[in-house]
């Protein structure tokens, strides 16, 4: 089992950062990667951004590149998802993700593949 606490969100306004942290903990070390996903009211969960936990592969979502960089510590057990020149249509629950498997990079955007799941962070962003 792995579990994950997200932490970081709030309330900032347009063109503003946050940085947000999910913290990684039981069996880490059967983790391949984890990713971000975020949810807007009323619509469905979204992917944002997936880092191997090697590092060695990263994929973003087109909304968000150039504007937000996932990164990981592997000492911490943390992925952090740094977040800047914020929009009001970031506005959403942030959700982190885990998986065991061992897939490629380009089917990480899916939800299916990612077992364990934190309780999600509220971001809001203000126009």
């Amino acid at each position: 089992q792995v579990q994950l606490v997200e932490s970081g969100g709030g309330l900032v306004q347009a063109g503003g950062s946050l940085r947000l942290s999910c913290a990684a903990s039981g069996r880490t070390f059967s983790v391949y990667a984890v990713g971000w996903f975020r949810q807007a009211p009323g619509k469905d969960r979204e992917f944002v951004a997936t880092i191997e936990w090697s590092g060695s592969s990263i994929k973003y979502a087109d909304s968000v590149k150039g504007r937000f960089t996932i990164s990981r510590d592997n000492v911490k057990n943390t992925v952090y998802l740094e977040m800047n020149s914020l929009k009001p249509e970031d506005t959403a629950v942030y959700y982190c993700a885990a998986t065991t498997k061992t897939v490629s990079i380009v089917v990480l955007n899916l939800r299916a593949f990612y077992a364990y799941w934190g309780q999600g962070t509220q971001v809001t962003v203000s126009s």
